[in-house]
């Protein structure tokens, strides 16, 4: 019916009948959408929301750390600091190492690159902990290798990863930002390295999310369905689970 009704609008009815028709059967009317406090040239936060409350991607990142705490014991590896090591692995940890490319802060107690495998242990943790890192990174593969290699056998890399997202301007103007990914991309730079019945990777969001994130607002500015609801054309956040093989 509707091929129909479509076909004889185009045969007997001018453009601009058929374009008002259009306009007002879509809901809402073209035109008439509302943007309310949206409609701005400049985000609501500029810096991710955290004045606000928790930026919207560290919902999905800490929920995925604590879905997999299990993991987080031994010897473990963080990038930038070891917030997340400390939140989730708590007294399964034997050490904790921070790895950062460049700054001597407290808690960084290793400086090199996960580019540079000479720089980190070969075999050397039970747990890599790599949030919102690898976009920062152009040789993307080197870093993936690193990881691998960084690993004990039987350990696991908990790594997330951004798909929407703004530019982080801090690591721009320092080192880089690179890329941003998709799970088809993720998919294939990973089981490259690793085994891909080792790898649990998942995308997280929805158009509602990504426009919050974008615009900086705080997770608690969303309702939990919100939140929860998956559609794979917006993959905000990507979460790997990378477990290199036991007998390696």
């Amino acid at each position: 019916m509707k091929a129909r009704v479509k076909s004889f609008a185009q045969r007997f009815l001018p453009v601009t009948t058929r374009r008002k028709i259009i306009r007002y059967t879509r809901w809402p009317p073209v035109g008439l959408v509302r943007f309310g406090s949206l409609r701005r040239l400049k985000p609501i936060s500029p810096d991710w929301g955290m004045e606000r409350g928790q930026p919207v991607d560290r919902y999905y990142i800490e929920r995925f750390l604590a879905q997999n705490a299990g993991d987080i014991q031994g010897r473990v590896l963080e990038i930038g600091d070891n917030t997340y090591t400390c939140q989730f692995g708590q007294e399964r940890i034997s050490e904790s190492v921070v790895l950062h490319v460049a700054e001597q802060k407290e808690r960084v107690t290793l400086i090199g690159s996960l580019t540079d495998r000479q720089s980190i242990p070969e075999g050397g943790f039970d747990c890599l902990i790599v949030t919102q890192t690898l976009q920062a990174i152009f040789d993307i593969q080197a870093a993936i290798e690193t990881i691998y290699h960084s690993l004990k056998p039987g350990g696991v890399a908990l790594i997330t990863i951004p798909g929407i997202s703004k530019i982080s301007r801090y690591d721009m103007d320092r080192w880089g930002y690179y890329w941003s990914f998709t799970t088809r991309s993720v998919e294939a730079l990973f089981t490259a390295v690793f085994p891909s019945e080792n790898l649990q990777i998942k995308a997280h969001g929805n158009v509602l999310v990504a426009t919050a994130f974008l615009h900086g607002l705080a997770t608690q500015e969303l309702r939990q369905k919100e939140l929860d609801y998956f559609d794979p054309d917006y993959e905000v956040v990507i979460t790997v689970r990378a477990m290199k093989p036991a007998a390696a």
